[in-house]
Formats: C-alpha cells, structure tokens, sequence
C-alpha cells in the first residue's frame, strides 16, 4: 500500500505539472489560431517539423497502441516519446489539424508512469500497473475527471478485465494530479444542462437515440481505420503524406466555408450541449475532417472528436425524437465515446462527471444500447475484447481485427486457449 502510494504521488505530481502544461500550450494555440487565420497555411509546414521530430527521437509510428501494449506484454516506452507528442500536438491545434488531446494524454501519461516506475525498481507487472496509474493521471489533470479518468484506464486495455491491482495506484494519482491541475489554473471540463423527468416514454426516445449513436460510433472508426489505412498504402513516404493531408485540410476548410473543425471544437461541443445548435452535417464533417488530420501523421487525439461527434450528432437527431436538443447532445456525447472506446462504465462516471448525476438512468441506458451494437469496433487497435457482446463467449480478439477476419489471439503465447475458450474452459 505504501509503496503504490508513493509511486501514484510520483505520477500523479508529473502528470499535474505537465498535463497542465499541456493545458494551457493547447490553449495558447488555439487562441493565437483564432486571432491569427493565416496560420492554418503553415499546416503543412507544421507537419513536416512534427515528421521530422519523429524521426529524431525515433519515436516514428508510436501512439496510443503503444501503450496498451506497454500494459498488455510489458513493451518498453522511450521517454522521447513524452516531447514527442508534446510538440506534435500543440503544433497540430496551433496551425488548425483536427484533432483531440487525451491521445496525447494517454501517451504521455503512459510514459510518465512507466518511468516513474522504473525509478522506484518496479517489476515488469508493476510497472504496467505505473503505465496504468500515469494514463489516468493525465487524463484527469487534461478533463478535470478522477474518476472517470481511474475507470476508463483500468478498464480500456481488455474489455471484460478489470485491473482492479490499479485502483488505487490510478486513482491517487488521478486526484493528485486534478488538485495540482487545478493550482495550475486549469479548470475542469463542465458542462450546464437539464436532465427530463424519468418516464418510460422518454426511456424509449433515448434508447432509439442509442441505436443512432452505436452506428455513429461505427462510422468513426471504421473511417479513421480506412483512412489510416489508405494513406499509408497510397501515401508510403511520411512527408509527402503529412504535407497532402495538411493541405487537404486546408482545401477542405475553405470547401465549408467555416473553421468549426479545426482544433478539437470544445466551443461546437458547448454549443450543443448548453444551447442546443449544432449544424446537421456537423458530425460527419468532423468525422471527416479528424480522419484526415490524425491518418496524414498530425498529433492529437480521437477522444475529444468522438465527444464533438455525438454531441452534434445528438443535437440534431434528438429533437427527431423528442428529446430536448441540449439533453440529446449530452447523451450522445457519452454514447459515441462508448461505442469507440467500449467502455460502458467509464462512459457513465463521465456522464456524471461532466454533466452531474440528473438523467443517470438515461445516460446508463444509452452507453449500454451504444457498447451492445457498435460491434467490436474501436478508436485503439491493440485494445482487446475478451468476451462476445451478444454471449457469454470468450473470444479474445483485437478490436477491429474481428471484423477483418482476422483470428488474432494476444494472449496465446502465455498459455490462452486460442479455441474460443478460456484458459479454464479449456482445462
């Protein structure tokens, strides 16, 4: 007990001080963006640096697969990895990528745990429970969530295990790190809205808007995956891809006529949810616009244009079903953020969180119709899912890869039955 509370005061004393940092960097650059239109021509210059700091550190290609596996197997992080996708991020929100920030919350955090770990001498186990503790610490000092940002990183590494070891390494660290955020002056993600009465008609309006919101999660990752995946194929050469993205985001941005999908769009994200407007092309524009930014090589995260997605999406659908637009965007905030990230629970602690407990039994009962129907599609790739989401079967596969057909077992190298089985089935 003491010692992973020394160690989650270690990591959540860094993650503070850097995530908010982070913070207010990403701040900064989207108001001198803001003030300063022109910037969005530098993007493809800015891409070229972001490649080129890349190569230096030879941090090329990691991201936030990385550090699940750094918890699934134990896989080393370079501590370069941290200015890596400091300067990566930042420069991407400063010059107008589309693009979240808790992936650089995830690898950051990660990175810092793992290392802070590595100071005290931990073994290998212990220090995938340090990566655990450094994710969650970031997340809550970027989102002002402990509890949220403690449930979503003991349980997004393998959905159907909770790594309950790390509750309370995550969770001290989690509000050490939210306490110093907040001396630091950032203050916490909230938004103001009024939750309905419960009644079972409104419960039947909200489960449709459910349905809605998993084939929105669905098309989020499925685009982000064929977009990855294109621009690597077609695109081979990473400078000539980021600097192609980059100007396809600027063509883009001049198509539309606005600038509401450059950066992460917290202000879109208010404006839903608070005042109840959203564009109705809103979500798939953001879709759009993020596929581009994150698969051209540009920094950030998917987190936060999965919020600007169901947020807009929900204000726009939901008054189709009756649903007051400013309720509806909130709901489907929480619920595309559950259909990508398939964390049902975490989804919930962020429904409160962010939005205060009124309405809890809606926004459970919309993360749930989310998670049972976006099918075993996901923002991560190394993330796994161990049991079927329509029966109790263990089928340990890489999101993503089930749909592909691909037969991938993680876990088969350390004595998992790779038949469908659990190790105890098996036996």
């Amino acid at each position: 007990m003491v010692k992973w509370l020394v160690v989650a005061l270690v990591t959540g004393g860094c993650c503070g001080v850097v995530g908010a940092l982070f913070h207010i960097g990403v701040e900064r650059a989207t108001e001198l963006r803001e003030a300063h239109p022109w910037l969005l021509w530098c993007l493809p210059a800015a891409g070229l640096v972001i490649v080129a700091f890349y190569k230096l550190t030879r941090t090329e290609g990691q991201g936030t697969n990385d550090i699940i596996e750094a918890v699934h197997h134990g896989k080393p992080l370079s501590i370069w990895l941290l200015p890596a996708i400091f300067l990566g991020t930042i420069l991407t929100h400063l010059c107008g990528g589309s693009a979240g920030r808790e992936g650089a919350a995830l690898q950051m955090g990660g990175t810092i745990g793992r290392h802070a770990g590595s100071l005290f001498n931990l073994d290998d186990r212990d220090l995938r429970t340090a990566t655990m503790a450094g994710m969650a610490a970031f997340f809550s000092a970027l989102f002002g969530t402990p509890l949220t940002a403690t449930v979503f990183a003991i349980v997004v590494i393998s959905i159907g295990v909770v790594y309950h070891v790390a509750f309370i390494p995550c969770l001290t660290a989690s509000l050490v790190s939210y306490w110093i955020s907040l001396e630091m002056g950032v203050a916490p993600t909230r938004f103001a809205v009024a939750a309905p009465e419960l009644e079972e008609l409104m419960l039947l309006r909200v489960a449709a808007l459910g349905v809605g919101c998993a084939l929105v999660s669905v098309l989020l990752c499925r685009t982000l995956q064929f977009a990855e995946h294109q621009m690597k194929k077609r695109l081979p050469n990473a400078w000539l891809r980021v600097v192609v993205g980059g100007c396809a985001v600027i063509a883009l941005t001049y198509l539309c006529g606005t600038r509401d999908y450059n950066g992460a769009g917290m202000d879109i994200i208010a404006a839903a949810v608070e005042q109840g407007t959203a564009r109705p092309e809103a979500f798939l524009l953001k879709i759009l616009f993020t596929a581009v930014t994150l698969s051209a090589g540009f920094k950030g995260g998917e987190v936060v244009p999965s919020f600007f997605v169901g947020a807009t999406f929900g204000c726009v659908a939901g008054p189709l079903l009756g649903i007051p637009a400013g309720f509806a965007a909130a709901l489907g905030l929480a619920a595309v953020f559950c259909g990508a990230t398939n964390c049902p629970l975490a989804s919930i602690f962020l429904s409160v969180e962010l939005f205060g407990d009124g309405g809890l039994l809606y926004f459970a009962l919309i993360c749930g119709i989310s998670y049972m129907l976006s099918g075993y599609n996901g923002l991560y790739s190394s993330q796994t899912i161990l049991y079927s989401k329509l029966k109790a079967q263990y089928i340990n596969v890489h999101t993503n890869a089930h749909h592909a057909g691909e037969p991938v077992d993680p876990f088969r190298q350390e004595g998992t039955a790779g038949d469908g089985t659990s190790p105890g089935e098996k036996t």
